[in-house]
């Protein structure tokens, strides 16, 4: 009998994918920093069962149809906007993502990024590195506290919740907006739900952490940002394209708001040149929000268990399209 075919747009440790190729034929695009190009991907598709992707691949209409076989796509990430998820299930075809399994590890990060923009880490290291420490000064790459500030966080899912919970051991008072109140979050951290344009007029830090959608692109733009503190430090964990980059930019550079931290692009990996990251008071990190090693390797687990479950036609453990779920009942 053959085996079902599987792909991965990424190259992965062989102690990962083990499950998988003990049951599929697997193939794998073997490089780990350069993305798959689009017509190996194209060609890929027309013979696998499952493919196991990154955020960097774009899984559009066009890959779908190009795909008889596809019963499963596998996302290393809790995010899925690189999907056409709702064609995919339009195929019969599984999405999966990788939640929970990445929440503390990127929650910690995010609490980094805050701390190295608001105490100016990356600035103050490469003074040093750079030579130019010559005395002691009592201004000297002075920053902003974070204990008892306020924050404010929009997008309080699992991830958000875990930011306020590190929140709490700063004493900070926390405010958050979310599409729904989250009571549980209320009653077990002790934040207060606010509208949108309250919580980026009164908090210190405002960290981002909503999903990329229709009504969250371009949520931060140039009056959003106006409305904060001059004061106020924006940090963005979630993805490139809720931000206007050039009204931040902007606004960085007219002292409209401190600093920013920042993640994620819309465009990446972000080219070198780009203007926000010629400006002192912007920490810029490459997208790696869940980068730990264990946490990396459980998110290669999970994405290969979910692949494995569907081709043998089981429930996968972290579905996104929940009508695919109902449909195989």
């Amino acid at each position: 009998m053959m085996k079902p075919y599987v792909f991965i747009t990424r190259k992965l440790s062989n102690e990962a994918i083990q499950p998988l190729m003990d049951i599929a034929e697997v193939h794998m695009w073997n490089e780990e920093e350069k993305a798959v190009p689009r017509e190996v991907l194209l060609d890929e598709v027309k013979k696998a069962d499952a493919l196991l992707t990154m955020l960097s691949e774009k899984i559009d209409k066009e890959l779908l149809d190009a795909a008889p076989k596809l019963k499963v796509i596998a996302n290393l990430a809790v995010g899925f906007d690189n999907i056409d998820v709702e064609y995919a299930n339009q195929k019969g075809i599984a999405v999966c993502n990788t939640p929970d399994v990445l929440t503390d590890t990127t929650a910690d990060l995010t609490f980094a990024l805050l701390l190295a923009t608001a105490r100016k880490v990356v600035e103050a290291a490469e003074f040093v590195k750079n030579g130019e420490w010559k005395s002691w000064s009592p201004l000297l790459l002075a920053g902003h506290d974070v204990h008892h500030k306020t924050i404010g966080i929009v997008g309080m899912g699992k991830i958000g919740e875990a930011v306020a919970k590190r929140a709490t051991g700063f004493e900070m008072d926390i405010l958050y907006h979310n599409r729904s109140r989250n009571v549980m979050a209320e009653e077990r951290i002790g934040c207060s739900y606010a509208t949108f344009d309250e919580v980026i007029e009164n908090s210190d830090f405002i960290v981002c952490l909503t999903p990329l959608t229709e009504e969250t692109r371009g949520l931060f733009n140039q009056e959003s940002f106006k409305k904060m503190k001059k004061s106020a430090v924006f940090i963005n964990v979630s993805r490139g394209p809720v931000v206007d980059e050039e009204a931040l930019y902007q606004v960085l550079v007219d002292g409209e708001i401190a600093a920013a931290g920042l993640d994620v692009f819309a465009t990446e990996p972000v080219d070198a040149g780009h203007p926000l990251l010629t400006l002192p008071n912007v920490v810029a990190l490459p997208h790696i929000g869940s980068s730990s090693t264990e946490t990396r390797v459980a998110m290669m687990e999970l994405c290969c268990k979910n692949i494995e479950l569907v081709l043998s036609n089981k429930q996968p453990k972290t579905l996104v399209n929940k009508e695919w779920e109902l449909s195989v009942k």
